[in-house]
């Protein structure tokens, strides 16, 4: 099935692209979250409409993530955590966590899926995190995890 996208989706097409899908994918998914439509001969016609205004949103959209880019390059945040016997944190300092310090340093929210920590954090000292805003947008941040008190 041909549908056009209406918005963009991760991995598949941006706004006013036309693609062949799947017809479940399209039935199932696209269709009812209104993020695609059928193509039809009238909206052929408005495929020039529909592609300028995803552009206009990619490019706010990459501006609004550069200046965040920028405003947590670099940004140091203290998370602390219980401590066993051993040196080693009970839990660990996950994504989630980063993100809720993150949102409370800086006063906006910051969501869990952009902090890439590819182990999560179980010992004191310093640790670099990258946060991925974008596919080509990242930004890093710099965690000194402490022993709570």
């Amino acid at each position: 099935m041909h549908v056009i996208f209406l918005e963009d989706v991760p991995d598949k097409a941006h706004a006013g692209e036309v693609v062949k899908v799947a017809d479940g994918y399209a039935r199932n998914y696209l269709l009812p979250k209104g993020l695609a439509q059928v193509v039809t001969p009238e909206i052929l016609k408005r495929v020039d409409k529909i592609k300028s205004e995803g552009d206009t949103r990619r490019i706010k959209e990459t501006e609004a993530m550069e200046e965040l880019a920028q405003l947590l390059d670099n940004t140091r945040i203290n998370v602390a955590a219980r401590v066993t016997p051993t040196g080693r944190y009970y839990g660990a300092i996950t994504n989630n966590r980063i993100a809720d310090e993150l949102t409370a340093v800086l006063g906006r929210d910051i969501d869990r899926r952009i902090v890439e920590v590819i182990e999560p954090i179980r010992e004191p000292g310093e640790h670099e995190i990258t946060l991925r805003l974008s596919s080509d947008i990242q930004a890093t941040i710099y965690i000194t995890a402490e022993n709570e008190e």
